[in-house]
């Protein structure tokens, strides 16, 4: 990878292939869940993306630093909107911080569930607000932003006069200018295309801190460009999230790290693309926002049946990640088999005896592998590939085709290393007590949730499902137990 290769990611502009650097460190930055309601399947696509990602990095060697960060505070899209957090937190009268905790828990519980590896680092907003503060004094003082009435706007006319704010999105300011709605705070803004970087508070907002300009809080572009940098460095490798975070978000982050560090933040920007289900948009709205819960449990009417994690992981990577992937119960069921099918070519490679000649090339086979995660980390190609590799074990079985042992080590290890490493796909049926034990835990949890909220009809078709499933819960003085018929 050159180090002054600069590369928006777009569906027109494909992300150049890696080459190997001296040393081989990649730093990597995705924006992370704002923790303050469950994790939706959308969230996990993204994740799951950026883990195989990560994966497939960490397996070709290379040293990477992953940051992740969890957004507990400032996450309002315009300055009519109340902070998600403090929304919640005064709707059901707890602490904020009660909410952060809640649903990072659930967060990691989740992305456990998918197999997802942890982040390197894992910042959170409210932990870096001394350097927050010290970004917008950087970005005032270089005369890209001014104070308002105790807040603080970044002046985007002012960026403008030397820089393209839009590069990513590719907008411009006219276009902003028309799109720009009539919202509260607009008479503090120079221009309706300005946006806070930092907020004076309302007296009855609830998350607030002492700063040059008033009482209030960040705005929420600025904590990725201070976390990103802090841990990254002022340029660094990869910066990714989903494609709704384009713009503003991550076109807030350029023009902010230019404008308070003088340098341009990112070499490669990916993005990955919508869900749908059924070919409409998923909303709750719409009665069509699905969770990865109902998934996993199957209480979703547009659902006919419980997929497993594994099911679900397998199913996204079957896409790429720029491309829209469309949720529906064919298509789910014919990743249920496809999953399947490849966990039963991982038990039987490791059952193949060796030849003394081979008849295949492996050499060949593992070349494709790795040039389809090479493209623009392609997984769907890739699995195309690990699928001809199925078909490589069933005819070696059927004594059709043979492979030396050297060929037959090479195939095993590039096989099933693939699957589980780069993949992160485990096989249902290995037998993992703690692993079956926690998803059980989980499942119950949310039954006792959904019971406590009175919501027996959501408790009882957990329960069913669970029986169906071959499990006998039991409701007791010390709490819920589940047994395996």
């Amino acid at each position: 990878m050159e180090s002054n290769l600069h590369v928006y990611n777009t569906l027109s502009r494909e992300m150049e292939k890696f080459e190997p650097i001296n040393p081989p460190f990649v730093g990597m930055y995705v924006c992370g869940p704002t923790v303050y309601s469950e994790v939706h399947i959308g969230n996990v696509r993204t994740f799951t993306s950026f883990d195989l990602i990560y994966r497939y990095l960490l397996h070709l060697g290379y040293k990477v630093r992953y940051v992740r960060n969890i957004t507990d505070v400032g996450h309002l899209l315009d300055d009519s909107e109340e902070d998600k957090i403090s929304k919640k937190a005064r709707l059901e009268n707890i602490e904020p911080m009660e909410v952060v905790q809640r649903y990072t828990v659930d967060f990691h519980d989740t992305m456990k569930l998918f197999n997802a590896l942890s982040p390197s680092i894992e910042p959170t907003a409210t932990g870096h607000l001394i350097e927050q503060i010290e970004l917008i004094e950087e970005i005032v003082k270089g005369g890209f932003a001014y104070e308002s009435n105790g807040s603080v706007y970044f002046d985007v006319q002012a960026y403008s006069k030397n820089e393209n704010y839009g590069e990513l999105s590719g907008r411009n300011i006219d276009e902003l200018l028309v799109n720009t709605r009539e919202l509260d705070g607009q008479d503090d803004k120079r221009h309706p295309a300005d946006f806070a970087i930092w907020k004076k508070a309302e007296p009855q907002h609830i998350m607030k801190w002492h700063a040059p300009w008033s009482l209030g809080f960040p705005g929420w572009h600025l904590e990725c460009s201070v976390m990103s940098t802090k841990y990254l460095g002022a340029t660094f490798d990869i910066h990714g999230g989903g494609m709704d975070l384009k713009f503003p978000h991550h076109e807030c982050e350029i023009a902010q790290n230019k404008a308070g560090y003088g340098q341009d933040p990112v070499k490669y920007w990916l993005h990955t693309n919508m869900l749908t289900f059924n070919g409409r948009k998923m909303a709750k709205s719409e009665g069509t926002g699905v969770t990865p819960r109902q998934m996993i449990t199957g209480d979703h009417p547009l659902l006919t049946q419980a997929y497993s994690p594994m099911t679900i992981r397998f199913f996204m990577l079957q896409a790429h990640y720029r491309s829209t992937l469309d949720f529906n119960n064919e298509a789910l069921q014919a990743a249920e088999k496809g999953f399947k099918r490849l966990m039963r070519g991982v038990e039987d490679v490791q059952q193949l005896t060796a030849e003394p000649t081979s008849s295949l090339n492996i050499d060949q086979w593992k070349a494709d592998l790795y040039t389809a995660m090479d493209d623009d980390f392609n997984s769907p190609i890739a699995i195309a590939q690990l699928f001809e590799g199925v078909r490589y074990v069933n005819l070696i079985k059927d004594g059709k085709e043979h492979l030396s042992a050297s060929d037959l080590s090479l195939f095993q290890s590039t096989f099933t290393g693939f699957i589980h490493d780069v993949l992160g796909l485990k096989s249902e049926d290995e037998g993992d007590d703690g692993q079956v034990d926690g998803l059980m835990q989980f499942i119950l949890q949310l039954r006792n949730e959904a019971k406590e909220r009175k919501d027996y009809s959501t408790a009882d078709s957990i329960r069913n499902t669970l029986q169906e499933l071959g499990f006998v819960i039991k409701d007791g003085k010390d709490g819920t137990t589940y047994t395996k018929a």
